[in-house]
C-alpha cells in the first residue's frame, strides 16, 4: 500500500510541475519514480523531506524571475529540469532511503539529511544570490567575478545557502516526529542541516571554480556552463571534460552528507 500511495502523491507533485514548466518530461517521470521509493521504501520521513526540498526551490526559481532570466543562460540548470538535473539533485538520497530499507541504520538518516541539505543550499543561493546587488566573489581567491560565474559566492548567496539548509534540518525534526523515526532534537536537527548545507554548498563552489567544465562564449566573453550562449556555439574554457555541473552536484551531496553522519553521530551521543 505504501507503494501505491507514493507513486499516487509523486504522480500529482510531478504532474502538477511539469504543468507548471517546472520539469520536462522526463524530469516528471524521473520525479514520479523518485517519489515512488521515498514513499514506498522509506515513510513521510523521506518523501517529506523530499518535497519540502522540491516545492520550496520551485518557488523561489520563480521568485523574480524577471531579473534572473539573463543569468539562467549561463548555467547547466535552470527552473525546468529534466531526468538528469532531478538524478543529481535527489538520486542520492533515493539510494540512501533504499539502503536504509534493506540495512536500517542511524547512518542513513543523517546522510540523507545532509545531503538535501546540500541541494537546498546550493539551490537557494542560486536562485537568491543572483539577486545580490554586489557582484560575487571567486571562492579561491576573493577576486570580483562577473554575475552568474561558477565558484562565485556572495553574502546573500551564503545566508540564502544557511536558511535552506537550516531549514531542512528543522523539516527532519519535524517529519521524524510525525513519522515515528527516531532521531535528533529539534536544535540538533536543524544543527546538522545548516553545517552539512553550508559544506556541501561551498564544496559545490570550489568544485565549480576548479575542476568543472566550463565553456566560453564566443560573442560576450562570459564564462558559461552551457554548450550555446548568445545564439551561438561557446567553446571549452577550463576544466575537466567529463566533469559537469550534475556530477559536481553529486560530489557535494556526498561531501555534505559525510559531514552530516560526523555532527549526526557526535550530537547523538
Amino acid at each position: 500500500m505504501d507503494w501505491i500511495i507514493g507513486a499516487v502523491c509523486a504522480s500529482m507533485v510531478a504532474g502538477a510541475a511539469y504543468a507548471k514548466k517546472s520539469l520536462t518530461l522526463s524530469g516528471c517521470l524521473a520525479a514520479i519514480m523518485m517519489g515512488t521509493i521515498y514513499y514506498g521504501a522509506g515513510n513521510l520521513f523521506w518523501f517529506g523531506t523530499l518535497l519540502l526540498f522540491f516545492i520550496t526551490s520551485t518557488l523561489l526559481s520563480r521568485f523574480r524571475k524577471d531579473r534572473k532570466q539573463e543569468l539562467e543562460k549561463s548555467y547547466a540548470k535552470s527552473g525546468n529540469r529534466d531526468a538528469g538535473q532531478v538524478m543529481a539533485n535527489g538520486g542520492m538520497g533515493m539510494f540512501l532511503c533504499l539502503g536504509y530499507w534493506i540495512f536500517p541504520h542511524p547512518a542513513w538518516i543523517y546522510a540523507f539529511i545532509g545531503v538535501m541539505a546540500t541541494v537546498t543550499s546550493d539551490t537557494w543561493a542560486t536562485e537568491l544570490g543572483s539577486l545580490s546587488r554586489k557582484s560575487p566573489r571567486s571562492v579561491l581567491t576573493w577576486k570580483v567575478l562577473t554575475p552568474g560565474a561558477s565558484g562565485g559566492v556572495s553574502l546573500l548567496g551564503t545566508l540564502a545557502a544557511a536558511v535552506g539548509g537550516a531549514l531542512i534540518g528543522a523539516g527532519a525534526f519535524f517529519f521524524s516526529w510525525i513519522a515515528g523515526v527516531e532521531g535528533l532534537g529539534l536544535l540538533s536537527w536543524t544543527f546538522v542541516g545548516l553545517v552539512g548545507g553550508l559544506a556541501g554548498a561551498f564544496a559545490d563552489s570550489y568544485l565549480g571554480a576548479t575542476v568543472q567544465m566550463m565553456y566560453r562564449c564566443t560573442v560576450c566573453g562570459r564564462e558559461v556552463e552551457v554548450h550555446e550562449h548568445c545564439g551561438h556555439p561557446t567553446v571549452r574554457a577550463r576544466g575537466w571534460s567529463w566533469m559537469s555541473n550534475d556530477l559536481v552536484n553529486v560530489l557535494s551531496s556526498v561531501i555534505g552528507g559525510c559531514v552530516a553522519i560526523g555532527l549526526g553521530n557526535i550530537l547523538a551521543l
